[in-house]
């Protein structure tokens, strides 16, 4: 006859498990987030509406999207994909991600064409890119947020030749910014601020009344 193995409860767990207000709480700072992204996604459209033809096409195609999930890392987690241009062939997107327990963050992604068209502004704002104290993606992983350093690096620890030789190397780029949960009476200036800045980076490098570079209807990618 196999025993069975009981399964009990630490003091912790078995103190939480009955303490519903936790859970509780955790919904409405959820639902916060959700009020904030709500928010800063109506500046960001009004942002690319003003810039109109200043902006790739893939920047204006879409909506935005907020999404939640419950184990990035084992932890919950909310997202805003605006821009949101995702196909097999490129990518333009702008990914801002809260992470429980953790951080806010922004980040720019590119590849493809998007990232090609993109990657004389890139160099050229490499100084700005540098004193804004941004981060760049050095994961094989596209879909990898954290900023442990097999994943992302400060971009200080690169010259500008050794920047243009990962743009012009790796399928993908991503630049991003992060800024702690405690700091977050400063959040929605800050991811104001930095989606600018990317904006800017587009812009600088779509002139005129230039319009889209692929054509295609834009989907959501795989995983976070």
């Amino acid at each position: 006859m196999t025993k069975k193995t009981k399964i009990t409860l630490s003091a912790k767990e078995l103190e939480l498990v009955c303490n519903k207000d936790w859970i509780l709480t955790k919904h409405i700072i959820i639902e916060k987030v959700y009020q904030l992204f709500g928010t800063l996604s109506s500046s960001m459209q009004q942002h690319i509406l003003e810039k109109g033809p200043a902006l790739p096409g893939e920047a204006k195609v879409s909506n935005p999207k907020i999404s939640r999930g419950e184990n990035y890392k084992d932890l919950p987690y909310v997202m805003l994909d605006y821009p949101r241009y995702f196909t097999k062939e490129a990518t333009l997107a702008v990914r801002t991600l809260f992470w429980w327990g953790n951080f806010f963050s922004i980040n720019l992604h590119l590849s493809g064409a998007c990232k090609e068209k993109a990657i004389p502004a890139l160099i050229r704002n490499f100084t700005l890119l540098q004193n804004e104290e941004y981060w760049i993606c050095v994961h094989t992983d596209p879909w990898q947020h954290h900023f442990e350093e097999d994943n992302y690096l400060p971009m200080e620890k690169y010259t500008a030749v050794e920047f243009a030789a990962i743009l012009q190397r790796e399928p993908f780029v991503k630049i991003a910014k992060r800024i702690s949960l405690e700091q977050w009476d400063d959040v929605a200036g800050f991811l104001d601020h930095h989606f600018k800045n990317m904006m800017q980076l587009l812009q600088t490098n779509f002139p005129g009344g230039e319009t889209g570079l692929l054509p295609g209807i834009p989907t959501t990618g795989s995983g976070l």
